[in-house]
């Protein structure tokens, strides 16, 4: 802890100048006296520092003592600070590590350099959890990666979605991806390769088994191609309807897939401004429920299986609400 506090008060120092005691201490949440033992510290292993006393003094490096990262150019600084994900960052237990590590690629930066990425920086956010979503609980996430990182093989409880009890695994750890926000462990399964959802992964072991990563596997690739099958694969059905241009405007909140396929097969709207088009569903079921968040603006043609499952639904709907305003009624009747 000692040894990096001073490297990061070394980078402060000459990444924004000149710094007061009182502001470093507020930095690293530690008291002024441990401040000036660490100047001390960094003194007497060489490092040019002094300091200047009175209302605006506070400690400096002697000027030109820096190092630079020779070869960076502009745009690959600026690469840098944009690629740093804070959130992910901290879900992994890299926080500190990713601010210590920007902290030295900007001090170790030449000077026409640093304003670019200083700027990147302050101008750019990346937030990568969807809207009207928080980031999901992860206890088991940073267990997960060490097995990742260290190629150990994983002995861990998954519970399957819609189940309660616990399935039992040993897997073979090939890597973590972010999609949206949710963490998934693609990971080899005997002769398989799967994904598995970490907020969905309890109890993770690492063991001390070493787990040979198969040398061809690429990770991006695998997940693209394995995206690409599943969301093929999700759709088990169709259904006809018919949509208002509001309704049209409205099939992104269904995902891209159905939007894409309502748009392509939309006809020519009627003197209404209503189209008809067949959009992708997974089941009568979740079809029925999936497109209730249309409300008015669809209409369902078919199939007649769809139709009345969505009928279903409302009428529980209709029935459950007038049940609950008839009894509303009646209290007020008879307070």
């Amino acid at each position: 802890m000692l040894a990096s506090r001073l490297l990061s008060i070394l980078m402060l120092l000459q990444t924004r100048g000149r710094m007061s005691a009182t502001a470093l201490a507020g930095e690293f949440e530690v008291s002024v006296r441990t401040i000036h033992r660490d100047i001390d510290q960094l003194s007497a292993a060489g490092v040019p520092v002094y300091a200047e006393r009175g209302r605006d003094g506070g400690f400096q490096l002697a000027d030109g003592y820096r190092t630079e990262l020779t070869g960076l150019s502009q745009s690959e600084a600026e690469a840098l600070f944009l690629a740093g994900l804070p959130g992910p960052a901290a879900q992994l237990g890299l926080a500190e590590a990713l601010e210590l590590a920007r902290l030295k690629v900007t001090a170790a930066l030449p000077a026409k350099v640093q304003p670019g990425a200083d700027r990147i920086a302050a101008r750019f956010h990346l937030d990568p959890v969807g809207w009207f979503r928080a980031a999901e609980p992860l206890p088991s996430l940073q267990t997960v990666a060490r097995a990742v990182w260290n190629e150990r093989y994983l002995a861990l409880g998954y519970r399957r979605a819609g189940q309660n009890a616990l399935q039992q695994r040993k897997l073979g750890p090939l890597g973590l991806v972010l999609k949206g926000g949710t963490w998934y462990l693609v990971a080899q399964s005997g002769k398989s390769i799967r994904t598995y959802r970490v907020s969905a992964i309890f109890d993770p072991q690492m063991l001390d088994e070493a787990f040979a990563r198969p040398r061809a596997f690429d990770l991006p690739a695998h997940w693209q191609r394995a995206s690409k099958d599943y969301e093929a694969s999700l759709y088990g059905g169709t259904a006809e309807v018919r949509l208002s241009t509001r309704g049209l405007a409205r099939l992104d909140t269904l995902g891209h897939t159905v939007a894409g396929a309502g748009h392509r097969t939309a006809s020519r709207p009627d003197r209404q401004g209503w189209v008809r088009c067949t959009l992708p569903i997974e089941t009568v079921e979740v079809g029925a429920r999936d497109l209730l968040r249309l409300g008015e603006d669809v209409e369902i043609d078919g199939p007649p299986a769809l139709r009345a499952e969505m009928d279903r639904l409302l009428s529980a709907m209709l029935t459950r609400h007038r049940a609950r305003r008839s009894r509303a009624g009646r209290r007020r009747r008879n307070p």
